[in-house]
């Protein structure tokens, strides 16, 4: 039986996880456009369905652009969206398989979603695949050396028809990037135990 991977160290985890928090207030440090390819380069690594990758972005940087967002979010989120040196649209593709005779060219994986009667297979998958690439897109940030603020308070429907009409892609949520102000956080909040959310059968 092959050995297990080493472990990384523990101030990888400390990066990746325990000493990793939600940002609201962030300083004034600029993120490089080379920085937010590297980002996204790192996401699109890790498993998807079919390795479809269904994950697209939209990084806003310009006051201008962020302004678009305005009219989508709920109160509140206005001041944390303007002040990130960069906020993220995370968006799933309902037409990822359109791509997958290039991601997967071993097997004829568009067939498994093409198609009215696959619409719902085919709309799982995507928002499925496209959340566990959030997930990543995190994580890949945190270990660039960004700090994250994710945001689910905004209307969907709202940002969709200003910045996706054609109806293609669907947001799932914001994320800011940027070096925090870390003089500015909150307490960590509780987490569940894993006797709590776990069970071993």
């Amino acid at each position: 039986m092959p050995p297990m991977h080493s472990p990384i160290s523990d101030a990888a985890l400390e990066t990746l996880f325990r000493g990793a928090r939600t940002h609201y207030f962030w300083t004034d440090t600029p993120v490089d456009d080379t920085l937010l390819q590297r980002l996204y380069e790192l996401t699109a690594l890790p498993p998807t369905a079919a390795n479809g990758q269904p994950l697209r972005v939209v990084f806003l940087k310009s006051p201008e652009a962020k302004k678009r967002l305005l009219p989508s979010l709920f109160p509140g989120n206005e001041k944390k969206i303007m002040a990130a040196p960069v906020t993220a649209i995370l968006a799933w593709d309902r037409l990822f398989y359109e791509h997958l005779p290039l991601l997967s060219p071993h097997v004829d994986a568009r067939s498994w979603y093409a198609g009215e009667e696959r619409a719902s297979l085919a709309e799982i998958t995507a928002f499925r695949s496209g959340c566990l690439q959030g997930g990543y897109f995190i994580l890949a940030a945190r270990a660039l050396g960004l700090d994250c603020g994710p945001i689910s308070g905004f209307d969907n429907d709202t940002l969709d028809r200003e910045f996706f009409p054609d109806g293609r892609f669907k947001s799932n949520f914001l994320c800011n990037l940027g070096v925090g102000d870390p003089a500015k956080l909150f307490p960590r909040a509780p987490r569940l135990d894993f006797a709590t959310a776990c069970a071993v059968l």
